[in-house]
């Protein structure tokens, strides 16, 4: 990938008031990257080991035309394929966003957390990382009460609201929200269903996977060796489990969100000057 700097950049989120203060740290591992000059490079992708699959003895058959081959017992990732996939896996996203829909980011494996949450920050999407919450899509009428709450409890503690209670309660109020944040923080913000979501982890996440499918909600999904194909939607052949390889593709996954922000910015634009270029003529 392109011109990384170190240390990476570390923001600060305050969601309490000024007694009890919850301080989440953010680490941004995109920080240094130029999303101008990325493009989708076999050869990066190579050195960022994408092709790396699981042992031959755990393939998952359904996977067999995304496979070149195998090397040392580890089945090996077609890149061609996988520049392929994730190129239509992109135009998707692309569509989705002008569209005017978010993407949910899911990824609860360890190595994918701060990527996933750093990447769906970068893009202003709502995102997973910590366990699914069942009813998620099924129940979202109930989440999105308890995401409500949170919200508002949130907005009452940088107010002053609480500041009637008790110290002893106002720390109450405090853990409540934190514990909150902390399974629900990056959903927050999300008021309907989004148009997609972006799995990094099949096997960790199939309830979300699952719900997804009940909901109609399309599935963009990094797929292993070892992955039953049959639930996505987009498939991004691709090793799920090296830090690198989640990094490469979820760079690419940044740099076409954000150009298909600012292209419906562009379109929204030229569209309100047409209506009013129109209302002039009359």
């Amino acid at each position: 990938m392109t011109n990384e700097k170190k240390p990476s950049s570390v923001s600060v989120e305050t969601a309490a008031g000024e007694n009890e203060a919850i301080a989440v740290v953010t680490v941004d591992c995109f920080s240094g990257v130029d999303f101008e000059k990325i493009e989708i490079n076999m050869e990066e992708m190579f050195k960022s080991g994408v092709h790396f699959g699981h042992h031959k003895s755990r393939k998952n058959p359904r996977m067999n035309e995304y496979i070149f081959g195998v090397k040392n017992g580890i089945n090996i990732i077609d890149l061609q394929k996988t520049a392929e996939k994730l190129k239509e896996a992109l135009r998707f996203m692309e569509q989705i966003i002008i569209g005017g829909q978010k993407i949910l980011f899911v990824g609860t494996k360890k190595q994918a957390k701060k990527i996933v949450e750093a990447a769906a920050k970068r893009c202003e999407m709502p995102f997973v990382t910590e366990r699914w919450l069942g009813g998620t899509f099924t129940n979202f009428s109930a989440i999105s009460g308890r995401t409500r709450y949170l919200r508002e409890g949130q907005e009452k503690m940088k107010t002053g609201e609480y500041d009637k209670y008790t110290k002893f309660e106002q720390m109450k109020f405090a853990e409540e929200l934190e514990r909150l944040e902390m399974k629900m923080g990056g959903i927050k913000n999300m008021d309907k269903l989004p148009g997609a979501i972006l799995v990094t982890g099949m096997i960790e996440d199939n309830l979300a996977v699952k719900e997804a499918k009940i909901k109609n909600v399309s599935v963009i999904a990094l797929a292993d060796s070892n992955i039953d194909p049959r639930d996505i939607d987009y498939i991004i052949p691709a090793n799920e489990d090296a830090v690198s390889s989640l990094k490469i593709i979820m760079t690419y996954v940044i740099k076409t969100i954000l150009a298909a922000k600012k292209k419906a910015v562009i379109e929204k634009e030229a569209s309100l000057k047409a209506v009013e270029s129109l209302k002039n003529k009359e």
